[in-house]
């Protein structure tokens, strides 16, 4: 098993490509289902969740190309793959796909929209938290299907077609927006949305599934507006860069100090990490095709936050930021809003001398003068990407185990941050 050795000490200097955002595109990919024509996607990243979620379309029929290449045979950043669902031979999404991710649950859908049936297994609990499928299964029901639970399965059909209604989400869902809006495009009628989700993740598929013939307005906001149409036609369209990873790529910087222009990306996309990231001491500038991040001469100051729905602070950000945090002169407050469970990084940034408490939701970081390199264990997504902040300063060695996390969200990160000047390997096996 794969894992990563960081010796701490060094700035970063230099540039990082930002790719394209893994959230915008998973369901991009699902949005392949909607049509028999071929829908291409650019700025596409290298990610374990991407070729997992291919080998998941390949299961109901959809083929691929990679610009001629099969996934693992390209080398530059951000690829061209062309999806086609040209014909839809199974509406079975089975248990032992789902539940290596759960965002092949969304495939329920599309299909109903398209097949009008579909038959999905329940994704069940992840690391951190629950994320229960509820808000799905009502939505889909209130644009008319049938849907029951039958051994694990959500069995879900719509005889003669979905048909639009108002719906309004019981709670901010940026999966069940994404589904709803998928399966309403090809709806009988309109359906609205209300307290939809409004991260750019949303926008970006509403544009995409616009270009393919989609009627939709309010992409972006609180309240959506689907016209449905009989069919939808290919397209092409460019995954949005990565804010979560434009924002840990920040947090990185303000921790080790030095000077990074992070290219391909763009600082509207996550405004209020960026107004955090200065109060605590780093200086971010839009430049063209990017944005400087470098410390503001200054150390690293405390500041507190609570993690929130798009445009409030990313839950996907939290633990880069108490990464960042165990360094600052003082004492920050963080709460997490989102997810029981995303509190599981700080045992092991314990490991490396942080001093952190928690109750319930809320953690204390108090910042230390400096970090020693330990063994720690990645536990999931973001959590495994803050040890790896942590690593980049603490004194001699940190090996992060489990990287295979790492690795679904994050396109090379130890090239990227190697070519900045960080001592970083991959160590295989």
């Amino acid at each position: 098993m794969d894992r990563i050795r960081i010796r701490g000490g060094n700035e970063l200097n230099g540039t990082i490509p930002i790719s394209g955002a893994k959230n915008a595109t998973l369901p991009l990919m699902i949005a392949s289902l909607l049509t028999d024509d071929t829908l291409t996607l650019e700025n596409v990243p290298h990610l374990a969740d991407v070729e997992l979620l291919t080998r998941i379309l390949g299961n109901h029929g959809v083929d691929f190309s990679v610009t001629g290449k099969r996934l693992r045979q390209e080398s530059s950043f951000g690829r061209t793959i062309h999806f086609t669902a040209r014909n839809i031979v199974d509406t079975t999404a089975p248990y032992e796909l789902v539940s290596k991710m759960r965002a092949s649950f969304w495939v329920i859908g599309p299909l109903l929209a398209r097949m009008h049936e579909a038959r999905v297994s329940l994704p069940g609990g992840c690391a951190i938290g629950t994320r229960p499928v509820d808000i799905f299964i009502d939505g889909l029901r209130a644009l008319g299907a049938d849907i029951e639970i039958e051994a694990g399965y959500a069995v879900a059909s719509a005889k003669g077609g979905l048909v639009g209604n108002r719906y309004r989400l019981p709670k901010v869902s940026v999966g069940a927006t994404h589904v709803l809006m998928m399966a309403a495009t090809l709806a009988k009628g309109e359906t609205i949305l209300e307290n939809a989700a409004r991260e750019p993740e949303i926008a970006d598929l509403a544009a995409c599934l616009t270009a393919m013939g989609a009627k939709i307005d309010g992409a972006g906001t609180s309240t959506i507006r689907i016209d449905g149409v009989r069919s939808l036609s290919g397209a092409r369209h460019r995954v949005l860069p990565d804010r979560i990873e434009t924002g840990t790529y920040a947090m990185a910087v303000a921790m080790t100090g030095g000077d990074v222009t992070l290219t391909g990306t763009r600082a509207d996309l996550l405004p209020t990490a960026i107004e955090t990231l200065a109060r605590a001491g780093a200086a971010l500038t839009p430049v063209e095709d990017g944005i400087r991040v470098y410390r503001n001469g200054g150390g690293i100051a405390p500041v507190d936050v609570s993690t929130d729905p798009y445009p409030g602070f990313p839950t996907d950000l939290q633990a880069q930021f108490m990464a960042l945090m165990t360094r600052a002169s003082g004492t920050a407050k963080i709460t997490e809003t989102i997810f029981e469970n995303r509190f599981m990084h700080v045992q092991e940034l314990a490991r490396l001398g942080a001093k952190i408490s928690l109750a319930g939701q809320v953690a204390r970081v108090e910042g230390v003068e400096r970090l020693k390199g330990a063994p720690v264990m990645a536990t999931d997504l973001r959590a495994s990407v803050s040890l790896v902040i942590a690593g980049l300063v603490a004194e001699g060695d940190t090996e992060v185990n489990r990287v295979y996390h790492l690795d679904r969200g994050f396109e090379r990160l130890e090239e990227k941050l190697g070519n900045c000047g960080a001592e970083i390997e991959r160590i295989s096996g």
